[in-house]
Protein backbone atom coordinates (compact mmCIF):
# COMPACT_ATOMS: atom_id res chain seq x y z
CA UNK A 1 0.00 0.00 0.00
CA UNK A 2 1.36 2.88 -0.78
CA UNK A 3 1.10 5.62 2.19
CA UNK A 4 4.63 7.56 1.30
CA UNK A 5 3.96 11.26 1.97
CA UNK A 6 5.47 14.04 -0.31
CA UNK A 7 8.24 15.86 2.05
CA UNK A 8 6.72 19.43 2.24
CA UNK A 9 7.29 22.92 4.32
CA UNK A 10 6.59 26.25 4.40
CA UNK A 11 7.98 28.81 2.62
CA UNK A 12 7.38 32.31 4.05
CA UNK A 13 7.69 35.71 4.77
CA UNK A 14 10.99 34.62 6.97
CA UNK A 15 13.30 32.06 5.13
CA UNK A 16 16.23 33.26 4.13
CA UNK A 17 18.67 32.34 1.66
CA UNK A 18 21.42 30.47 1.61
CA UNK A 19 24.78 32.22 3.21
CA UNK A 20 26.30 35.15 1.30
CA UNK A 21 23.08 35.26 -1.07
CA UNK A 22 20.45 37.42 -1.27
CA UNK A 23 17.42 37.28 1.11
CA UNK A 24 14.40 36.51 -0.54
CA UNK A 25 11.20 38.98 -0.28
CA UNK A 26 8.13 37.41 -0.61
CA UNK A 27 7.08 40.34 -1.78
CA UNK A 28 8.84 40.52 -5.06
CA UNK A 29 7.48 36.98 -6.24
CA UNK A 30 7.25 36.69 -10.08
CA UNK A 31 3.44 36.34 -11.46
CA UNK A 32 3.19 32.73 -11.89
CA UNK A 33 4.46 31.56 -8.19
CA UNK A 34 1.67 30.50 -7.20
CA UNK A 35 2.94 28.79 -3.83
CA UNK A 36 0.68 30.55 -0.20
CA UNK A 37 2.23 31.45 2.37
CA UNK A 38 2.56 28.93 4.84
CA UNK A 39 0.46 26.44 3.45
CA UNK A 40 1.42 22.79 3.45
CA UNK A 41 0.20 21.95 0.01
CA UNK A 42 2.14 25.25 -1.21
CA UNK A 43 -1.33 26.29 -2.29
CA UNK A 44 -4.26 27.43 -1.42
CA UNK A 45 -6.28 24.07 -1.83
CA UNK A 46 -9.98 24.09 -3.48
CA UNK A 47 -12.20 24.62 -0.78
CA UNK A 48 -15.67 23.33 -2.75
CA UNK A 49 -13.95 19.87 -4.83
CA UNK A 50 -13.39 18.06 -1.23
CA UNK A 51 -16.77 18.21 -0.56
CA UNK A 52 -18.14 16.65 -3.82
CA UNK A 53 -15.92 14.11 -3.89
CA UNK A 54 -16.50 13.10 -0.40
CA UNK A 55 -19.99 12.99 -1.05
CA UNK A 56 -19.68 10.37 -4.59
CA UNK A 57 -17.16 8.15 -2.85
CA UNK A 58 -19.93 7.68 -0.24
CA UNK A 59 -22.67 6.81 -2.56
CA UNK A 60 -20.18 4.54 -4.58
CA UNK A 61 -19.16 3.05 -0.78
CA UNK A 62 -23.19 2.53 -0.13
CA UNK A 63 -23.82 1.39 -3.15
CA UNK A 64 -21.05 -1.20 -3.14
CA UNK A 65 -22.49 -2.49 0.14
CA UNK A 66 -26.14 -2.66 -0.66
CA UNK A 67 -24.50 -4.52 -3.96
CA UNK A 68 -22.27 -7.04 -1.51
CA UNK A 69 -25.31 -7.64 0.79
CA UNK A 70 -27.42 -8.18 -2.72
CA UNK A 71 -24.62 -10.51 -4.23
CA UNK A 72 -23.78 -12.08 -0.89
CA UNK A 73 -20.56 -11.01 -2.21
CA UNK A 74 -18.58 -9.81 1.05
CA UNK A 75 -15.88 -12.55 0.32
CA UNK A 76 -14.82 -10.64 -2.95
CA UNK A 77 -15.83 -7.52 -3.06
CA UNK A 78 -16.47 -6.77 0.81
CA UNK A 79 -13.40 -4.24 0.77
CA UNK A 80 -15.46 -1.96 -1.69
CA UNK A 81 -17.40 -0.22 0.53
CA UNK A 82 -14.07 0.29 3.03
CA UNK A 83 -12.28 1.61 0.18
CA UNK A 84 -14.93 4.36 -0.47
CA UNK A 85 -14.96 5.11 3.35
CA UNK A 86 -11.54 6.00 3.46
CA UNK A 87 -12.08 8.11 0.64
CA UNK A 88 -14.93 9.85 2.56
CA UNK A 89 -13.24 10.50 5.46
CA UNK A 90 -9.85 12.10 3.53
CA UNK A 91 -11.23 14.24 1.53
CA UNK A 92 -13.22 15.77 4.59
CA UNK A 93 -10.12 16.10 6.25
CA UNK A 94 -8.58 17.77 3.29
CA UNK A 95 -11.83 20.00 3.33
CA UNK A 96 -10.78 20.98 7.07
CA UNK A 97 -7.52 21.73 5.32
CA UNK A 98 -8.59 23.86 2.96
CA UNK A 99 -9.40 26.08 5.44
CA UNK A 100 -6.63 25.54 7.79
CA UNK A 101 -3.85 24.97 5.49
CA UNK A 102 -1.05 25.39 8.06
CA UNK A 103 -2.18 22.46 10.09
CA UNK A 104 -0.07 19.63 9.79
CA UNK A 105 -1.93 17.23 11.19
CA UNK A 106 -4.64 17.49 9.38
CA UNK A 107 -2.55 17.65 6.09
CA UNK A 108 -1.09 14.40 7.15
CA UNK A 109 -3.90 12.75 8.29
CA UNK A 110 -6.03 13.83 4.74
CA UNK A 111 -2.95 12.20 2.65
CA UNK A 112 -2.90 9.25 4.97
CA UNK A 113 -6.77 8.03 4.04
CA UNK A 114 -6.12 9.19 0.67
CA UNK A 115 -3.43 7.17 -0.23
CA UNK A 116 -4.38 4.14 1.52
CA UNK A 117 -7.68 3.39 -0.57
CA UNK A 118 -5.97 2.58 -3.98
CA UNK A 119 -4.51 -0.24 -2.60
CA UNK A 120 -7.57 -1.49 -1.37
CA UNK A 121 -8.94 -1.36 -4.86
CA UNK A 122 -6.12 -3.23 -6.15
CA UNK A 123 -6.81 -5.67 -3.75
CA UNK A 124 -10.22 -6.40 -4.87
CA UNK A 125 -8.84 -6.89 -7.90
CA UNK A 126 -6.79 -10.09 -6.73
CA UNK A 127 -9.53 -11.19 -5.59
CA UNK A 128 -11.41 -10.93 -8.86
CA UNK A 129 -8.83 -12.53 -10.95
CA UNK A 130 -8.89 -14.94 -8.08
CA UNK A 131 -12.64 -15.99 -9.19
CA UNK A 132 -12.10 -15.61 -12.90
CA UNK A 133 -9.56 -18.63 -12.63
CA UNK A 134 -11.55 -20.34 -10.07
CA UNK A 135 -14.29 -20.76 -12.82
CA UNK A 136 -12.31 -21.63 -16.01
CA UNK A 137 -9.58 -23.71 -13.83
CA UNK A 138 -8.21 -25.55 -16.68
CA UNK A 139 -6.99 -22.25 -17.98
CA UNK A 140 -5.57 -21.07 -15.21
CA UNK A 141 -1.79 -20.99 -15.03
CA UNK A 142 -1.87 -20.71 -11.07
CA UNK A 143 -3.56 -22.10 -8.04
CA UNK A 144 -6.75 -19.54 -8.02
CA UNK A 145 -6.33 -19.18 -4.53
CA UNK A 146 -2.54 -18.33 -4.35
CA UNK A 147 -3.26 -14.97 -6.45
CA UNK A 148 -4.66 -13.71 -2.92
CA UNK A 149 -1.53 -15.05 -1.01
CA UNK A 150 1.37 -14.64 -3.66
CA UNK A 151 0.57 -10.66 -4.29
CA UNK A 152 -0.86 -10.17 -0.94
CA UNK A 153 2.19 -11.05 0.58
CA UNK A 154 4.12 -9.17 -1.78
CA UNK A 155 2.04 -6.18 -1.19
CA UNK A 156 2.64 -6.37 2.89
CA UNK A 157 6.87 -6.06 1.70
CA UNK A 158 5.75 -2.73 0.26
CA UNK A 159 4.06 -2.02 3.55
CA UNK A 160 7.23 -2.44 5.29
CA UNK A 161 8.81 -0.82 2.78
CA UNK A 162 7.03 1.88 3.32
CA UNK A 163 6.71 1.73 7.13
CA UNK A 164 10.37 1.82 7.77
CA UNK A 165 11.14 4.47 5.05
CA UNK A 166 8.77 6.83 6.23
CA UNK A 167 10.56 6.18 10.07
CA UNK A 168 13.45 7.00 9.03
CA UNK A 169 12.21 10.27 6.64
CA UNK A 170 9.68 11.50 9.53
CA UNK A 171 12.41 11.20 12.27
CA UNK A 172 14.92 14.32 11.80
CA UNK A 173 16.83 13.42 14.90
CA UNK A 174 18.63 10.92 12.63
CA UNK A 175 21.62 11.33 10.84
CA UNK A 176 21.22 12.87 7.07
CA UNK A 177 22.69 9.00 6.13
CA UNK A 178 19.70 7.33 7.77
CA UNK A 179 17.06 9.62 6.40
CA UNK A 180 18.67 8.81 2.54
CA UNK A 181 18.05 5.32 3.28
CA UNK A 182 14.45 6.19 4.49
CA UNK A 183 14.08 7.94 0.77
CA UNK A 184 15.62 4.83 -0.74
CA UNK A 185 13.34 2.42 1.05
CA UNK A 186 10.22 4.74 0.32
CA UNK A 187 11.15 4.85 -4.00
CA UNK A 188 11.68 0.95 -3.47
CA UNK A 189 8.43 0.30 -2.49
CA UNK A 190 6.98 2.80 -4.96
CA UNK A 191 8.96 1.03 -8.22
CA UNK A 192 8.12 -2.64 -6.16
CA UNK A 193 4.41 -1.56 -6.35
CA UNK A 194 4.52 -1.36 -9.98
CA UNK A 195 6.04 -4.44 -10.32
CA UNK A 196 3.23 -6.17 -8.80
CA UNK A 197 0.91 -4.31 -10.62
CA UNK A 198 2.42 -5.10 -13.63
CA UNK A 199 2.88 -8.40 -12.99
CA UNK A 200 -0.97 -9.03 -12.03
CA UNK A 201 -2.09 -7.17 -15.24
CA UNK A 202 0.49 -9.76 -17.15
CA UNK A 203 -0.75 -13.04 -15.46
CA UNK A 204 -4.33 -11.73 -16.33
CA UNK A 205 -3.39 -11.21 -20.16
CA UNK A 206 -1.56 -14.77 -20.03
CA UNK A 207 -4.72 -16.52 -18.91
CA UNK A 208 -6.67 -13.84 -21.36
CA UNK A 209 -4.84 -15.78 -24.29
CA UNK A 210 -5.17 -18.66 -23.12
CA UNK A 211 -8.91 -18.43 -23.26
CA UNK A 212 -8.73 -16.78 -26.33
CA UNK A 213 -6.98 -19.55 -28.34
CA UNK A 214 -9.39 -22.30 -27.11
CA UNK A 215 -12.20 -19.97 -28.67
CA UNK A 216 -13.34 -19.81 -24.86
CA UNK A 217 -14.62 -16.45 -24.49
CA UNK A 218 -18.42 -15.75 -23.27
CA UNK A 219 -19.58 -12.83 -22.90
CA UNK A 220 -19.22 -12.89 -18.89
CA UNK A 221 -15.94 -13.99 -18.97
CA UNK A 222 -15.33 -11.46 -21.16
CA UNK A 223 -16.78 -8.73 -19.34
CA UNK A 224 -15.48 -9.84 -16.47
CA UNK A 225 -11.55 -9.47 -17.69
CA UNK A 226 -12.25 -6.22 -18.98
CA UNK A 227 -13.68 -4.71 -15.93
CA UNK A 228 -10.16 -6.34 -14.49
CA UNK A 229 -8.34 -4.91 -17.11
CA UNK A 230 -9.72 -0.70 -17.23
CA UNK A 231 -9.48 -0.78 -13.40
CA UNK A 232 -5.92 -1.95 -13.29
CA UNK A 233 -5.17 1.28 -15.23
CA UNK A 234 -6.79 3.42 -13.82
CA UNK A 235 -4.86 2.20 -10.76
CA UNK A 236 -1.53 1.84 -12.69
CA UNK A 237 -1.35 5.37 -14.32
CA UNK A 238 -2.59 6.84 -10.58
CA UNK A 239 0.64 4.62 -8.99
CA UNK A 240 2.62 5.68 -11.68
CA UNK A 241 1.62 9.53 -11.02
CA UNK A 242 2.54 9.00 -7.31
CA UNK A 243 6.07 7.60 -8.19
CA UNK A 244 6.86 10.15 -10.41
CA UNK A 245 5.60 12.92 -8.00
CA UNK A 246 7.38 11.40 -4.52
CA UNK A 247 11.09 11.11 -7.41
CA UNK A 248 10.76 14.77 -8.06
CA UNK A 249 10.07 15.87 -3.93
CA UNK A 250 12.37 13.56 -2.34
CA UNK A 251 15.94 14.86 -3.93
CA UNK A 252 14.90 18.90 -3.09
CA UNK A 253 16.62 20.64 -0.73
CA UNK A 254 13.97 23.27 0.55
CA UNK A 255 16.52 25.37 2.63
CA UNK A 256 17.84 26.07 -1.35
CA UNK A 257 14.13 26.67 -2.45
CA UNK A 258 13.94 30.61 -3.15
CA UNK A 259 10.33 30.67 -4.70
CA UNK A 260 7.58 28.50 -5.55
CA UNK A 261 8.35 28.63 -9.37
CA UNK A 262 11.87 26.39 -8.60
CA UNK A 263 8.92 23.78 -7.48
CA UNK A 264 7.95 20.84 -9.92
CA UNK A 265 4.82 21.83 -11.38
CA UNK A 266 3.55 18.51 -10.15
CA UNK A 267 3.08 19.98 -6.47
CA UNK A 268 2.72 23.34 -7.23
CA UNK A 269 -0.78 23.17 -9.12
CA UNK A 270 -3.62 21.01 -7.41
CA UNK A 271 -5.13 19.95 -10.94
CA UNK A 272 -2.82 17.25 -11.25
CA UNK A 273 -3.49 16.11 -7.58
CA UNK A 274 -7.74 16.22 -8.50
CA UNK A 275 -6.94 14.37 -12.46
CA UNK A 276 -4.93 11.80 -11.36
CA UNK A 277 -5.77 10.94 -8.05
CA UNK A 278 -9.00 12.25 -7.70
CA UNK A 279 -10.89 11.60 -11.16
CA UNK A 280 -9.55 8.11 -11.59
CA UNK A 281 -10.45 6.70 -8.51
CA UNK A 282 -13.92 8.35 -8.40
CA UNK A 283 -14.03 6.12 -11.88
CA UNK A 284 -12.53 3.34 -10.73
CA UNK A 285 -14.78 2.94 -7.80
CA UNK A 286 -17.82 3.72 -10.20
CA UNK A 287 -16.89 1.71 -12.80
CA UNK A 288 -16.74 -1.09 -10.24
CA UNK A 289 -20.21 -0.49 -9.00
CA UNK A 290 -21.54 -0.59 -12.60
CA UNK A 291 -19.67 -3.74 -13.60
CA UNK A 292 -20.15 -5.41 -10.41
CA UNK A 293 -17.58 -8.78 -10.32
CA UNK A 294 -20.75 -11.18 -9.27
CA UNK A 295 -22.40 -9.78 -12.70
CA UNK A 296 -20.15 -11.99 -14.31
CA UNK A 297 -19.28 -14.94 -12.43
CA UNK A 298 -21.18 -16.97 -9.94
CA UNK A 299 -21.06 -16.90 -6.33
CA UNK A 300 -19.74 -20.39 -5.55
CA UNK A 301 -16.21 -20.96 -6.07
CA UNK A 302 -17.00 -24.95 -6.94
CA UNK A 303 -19.43 -23.61 -10.09
CA UNK A 304 -16.69 -23.63 -12.89
CA UNK A 305 -17.61 -23.50 -16.84
CA UNK A 306 -17.09 -26.49 -18.69
CA UNK A 307 -15.04 -26.28 -21.85
CA UNK A 308 -18.00 -26.18 -24.38
CA UNK A 309 -18.21 -22.35 -23.14
CA UNK A 310 -21.70 -22.96 -21.88
CA UNK A 311 -22.87 -25.39 -19.47
CA UNK A 312 -21.78 -24.17 -15.45
CA UNK A 313 -21.19 -27.20 -13.37
CA UNK A 314 -20.39 -27.52 -9.71
CA UNK A 315 -17.54 -29.68 -8.92
CA UNK A 316 -15.49 -30.69 -5.91
CA UNK A 317 -13.16 -27.44 -6.16
CA UNK A 318 -9.76 -26.37 -7.17
CA UNK A 319 -7.51 -29.07 -5.16
CA UNK A 320 -3.72 -28.64 -4.66
CA UNK A 321 -2.24 -31.82 -2.97
CA UNK A 322 0.76 -29.88 -2.10
CA UNK A 323 1.38 -28.32 1.64
CA UNK A 324 0.16 -24.77 1.69
CA UNK A 325 4.03 -23.33 2.17
CA UNK A 326 4.59 -25.24 -1.14
CA UNK A 327 2.29 -23.33 -3.04
CA UNK A 328 2.61 -20.20 -1.50
CA UNK A 329 6.71 -20.28 -2.82
CA UNK A 330 5.83 -22.09 -6.06
CA UNK A 331 2.51 -21.11 -7.30
CA UNK A 332 3.12 -22.06 -10.56
CA UNK A 333 4.18 -25.60 -9.29
CA UNK A 334 7.58 -25.05 -11.19
CA UNK A 335 9.33 -28.44 -9.36
CA UNK A 336 6.28 -30.20 -10.40
CA UNK A 337 6.77 -29.66 -13.78
CA UNK A 338 10.49 -30.11 -13.35
CA UNK A 339 10.05 -33.52 -11.35
CA UNK A 340 7.42 -34.64 -14.64
CA UNK A 341 4.43 -35.07 -12.37
CA UNK A 342 1.59 -32.38 -11.46
CA UNK A 343 -0.32 -32.40 -8.21
CA UNK A 344 -3.32 -30.23 -9.05
CA UNK A 345 -6.11 -32.38 -9.67
CA UNK A 346 -7.88 -32.10 -12.70
CA UNK A 347 -11.41 -32.76 -11.49
CA UNK A 348 -12.34 -30.38 -14.46
CA UNK A 349 -11.85 -33.65 -17.18
CA UNK A 350 -14.56 -35.47 -15.36
CA UNK A 351 -17.12 -33.05 -15.58
CA UNK A 352 -19.27 -35.70 -17.45
CA UNK A 353 -19.34 -37.42 -14.25
CA UNK A 354 -20.09 -34.22 -12.67
CA UNK A 355 -23.20 -33.48 -13.97
CA UNK A 356 -24.20 -36.40 -12.55
CA UNK A 357 -22.58 -36.17 -9.11
CA UNK A 358 -23.63 -32.84 -8.68
CA UNK A 359 -27.18 -30.73 -8.60
CA UNK A 360 -25.90 -27.62 -10.10
CA UNK A 361 -26.14 -27.04 -14.24
CA UNK A 362 -26.53 -23.88 -15.64
CA UNK A 363 -26.30 -21.66 -18.64
CA UNK A 364 -23.62 -19.38 -18.33
CA UNK A 365 -25.60 -17.24 -20.81
CA UNK A 366 -28.42 -16.74 -18.64
CA UNK A 367 -26.83 -16.30 -15.41
CA UNK A 368 -24.95 -13.15 -17.05
CA UNK A 369 -28.39 -12.20 -18.28
CA UNK A 370 -29.76 -12.47 -15.33
CA UNK A 371 -27.23 -10.64 -13.20
CA UNK A 372 -27.06 -7.88 -15.70
CA UNK A 373 -30.73 -7.73 -15.35
CA UNK A 374 -30.51 -7.61 -11.34
CA UNK A 375 -28.65 -5.25 -11.53
CA UNK A 376 -30.28 -2.85 -14.06
CA UNK A 377 -33.18 -3.44 -11.15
Amino acid sequence: MNTTIPECRKIGKSDEALPGSKKWDWRERPADDVEVDGSLWFYAPNKGAPVVWAFLFLVSGLWHAWQCIHYKSWKVSGVLPWSALLFVVGYVLREVGAFNYDNLNIFIASLVFIYAAPPLYELSNYFMLSRILYYVPYHSPIHPGRVLTTFGALSVVVEALNGNGAAYVANTSLPQSKQNMGKSLLKAALVLQLGILAAFVTLASFFHRRCKKANLLPTNLYGALMTLYISSALIGVRTIFRTVEYFTVSDLNFANIRKASDLSPLIRYEWFFWVFEGVLMIINSFLLNFRHPMRFIPRDNTIYLAEDGVTEIKGPGYLDKRPFLVTFFDPFDIHGAIKGRNMIERFWETHEEGRADHDVVKNAASEAERGVSASAK
